[in-house]
């Protein structure tokens, strides 16, 4: 075996020392972003190749923030060219209102009757706050880690979500009331 192939075998086990360990989050953030289980195995898969590929370029930092941001940008990728109208968002000011008060994600779950609201509201969410509260709530991602790997601001991740959270609280009223 020559230095060239021990080489490769030690950056690969390194590789997998710092992504393996972030799979399934990179799967879930895949899957709520598509909303799709098959796309967001084939998405996750060839972030985690982007991510082989470019290891050189890692810094040894935040390993699960690195490799959401390659899966939230390989998604991006595949929606610009496969689902291009998602990637837009209406304005409207009655759902986006900041005015609303904050709930817990999680208290709306236990009193659901089950999940299968929740998850209808999530997937229904336009995409740009879908990611937001998924990272948040979900991954557990701090403001600055969700800013880095969407590439916007803090202060826009705050604001998202806000807004992602108003719109599925509203969601979620009407949803109920329209069950009883």
């Amino acid at each position: 075996m020559g230095e060239r192939d021990v080489h490769e075998q030690m950056r690969l086990r390194q590789f997998e020392q710092a992504v393996l360990p972030h799979m399934d989050a990179a799967y879930n953030l895949a899957r709520w972003l598509t909303r799709n289980d098959h796309d967001a195995e084939d998405l996750a898969q060839e972030a985690y190749l982007r991510a082989f590929k470019f290891f050189g370029g890692f810094q040894g930092a935040n390993a699960r923030s690195w490799l959401l941001t390659i899966v939230r940008n390989t998604c991006y990728t595949w929606f610009r060219e496969n689902r291009a109208q998602e990637l837009t968002t209406s304005f409207d000011e009655n759902i986006h209102s900041t005015e609303a008060d904050p709930f817990d994600p999680e208290k709306l779950l236990l009193q659901s009757e089950s999940g299968r609201l929740l998850t209808q509201a999530l997937e229904d969410l336009p995409l740009e706050f879908r990611e937001v509260l998924i990272l948040r709530e979900l991954e557990g991602l701090s403001y600055k880690e969700i800013a880095v790997i969407a590439g916007i601001p803090p202060g826009t991740v705050m604001s998202r979500l806000a807004r992602a959270r108003t719109r599925l609280k509203q969601c979620l009223t009407k949803r109920g009331s329209q069950e009883r």
